[in-house]
């Protein structure tokens, strides 16, 4: 399906998987280009703040294992700084919550693809990706097809899918609308078949699922069922990258198997639309810091997460794109609701 290749390809997403100890801050100046004078100085001081940093998916998953990663590594710049699970509505309801939370800086939401593809959808309750002063992106990853070891059905892609063309498989993933929901579905259409989509409210749950024999596959990325890969119990047929995962060599891409689609999430942060400038220059200081630290380096380097960095301006434009890029995409797989 040349035309959903082109589209994915065309997007301004890129799944940068290299070592994660190469990846380096985009832009040494403020998140949203604000002015700076050179001396790192800042009007605004969080040592004596306590923040608090939304995550829109149940506990468990890629995005909150990646923010609470980043908030140990930050943690010393704030009076304190928790993590927060706000899960519903394929990511919606957290990412709502974090759009109309104060605009001082001490509610930060993890924003994920899902702001674009849950807008692209009509399945968004209200959220668009406007409500945000994106602060900067953090990370990537590409969808992997994923199903348990021990099913003899499934030991290649192409089993997968010519099974899928005869019988009902389900695929889990982080909710409808949400981008491991659009990456099964991208893939089916590829593929010339169908899957039944059964969503969760974070790729955790869909995962529990999987382990226990309840559905077929998991669309989600490699880093969120990585341990169990190497634990035995479950193995992953294809990945939708350009280029195969270095932490899974062996493991074709999609497109060396014939299906040309390429696939995946991006996660950041951001805060309400009205926060003032100076706020957010300062939030990207104290973040950009902890992406470039040894302990964050080597907690993504260890979950197979893949630091991924592009400052506010750069990740506002880029969420733009992605929306026209999803809405053509959603019109495309028939996926609008209501449609």
């Amino acid at each position: 399906m040349k035309k959903l290749a082109s589209l994915i390809l065309a997007g301004a997403m890129t799944l940068s998987l290299a070592a994660c100890s190469n990846s380096t801050p985009s832009s040494s100046s403020g998140s949203n280009g604000g002015s700076q004078d050179g001396s790192n100085a800042s009007a605004v001081d969080f040592s004596n703040t306590s923040v608090t940093c939304v995550v829109p998916y149940d506990a468990g998953g890629g995005t909150d294992a990646v923010m609470r990663g980043l908030a140990d590594a930050a943690k010393g710049s704030f009076k304190n700084i928790t993590v927060e699970n706000r899960s519903g509505a394929g990511g919606a309801t957290g990412m709502l919550y974090g759009a109309n939370a104060k605009n001082d800086g001490s509610i930060i939401t993890m924003i994920t693809v899902e702001l674009a593809t849950l807008e692209a959808m009509g399945n968004n309750a209200g959220l668009t990706y406007s409500m945000f002063k994106p602060i900067m992106m953090v990370n990537s990853a590409a969808s992997a097809i994923t199903v348990k070891a021990d099913d003899d059905r499934f030991n290649t892609l192409e089993d997968f899918i010519e099974y899928s063309k005869t019988n009902e498989v389900q695929v889990g993933n982080s909710g409808l609308g949400a981008i491991w929901h659009l990456a099964a579905a991208g893939l089916a259409k590829e593929a010339g078949t169908t899957f039944k989509h059964v969503g969760y409210d974070g790729a955790n749950g869909a995962i529990t699922d999987l382990l226990g024999g309840h559905i077929d596959a998991v669309a989600v990325s490699y880093a969120e069922v990585n341990s169990f890969v190497e634990s035995g119990d479950l193995k992953v047929l294809a990945v939708m990258a350009n280029d195969r995962l270095e932490a899974i060599p062996d493991v074709p891409t999609c497109i060396e198997c014939g299906y040309d689609v390429v696939l995946g999430t991006w996660r950041g942060l951001g805060v309400p639309a009205s926060t003032p400038d100076e706020v957010v220059d300062e939030l990207y200081r104290i973040f950009s810091e902890a992406c470039e630290s040894d302990e964050f380096k080597e907690f993504m380097a260890n979950t197979n997460n893949v630091i991924d960095i592009m400052n506010g301006e750069e990740f506002e434009a880029m969420i733009a794109d992605q929306l026209a890029l999803y809405t053509d995409l959603v019109d495309e797989l028939g996926l609008k609701v209501g449609a």
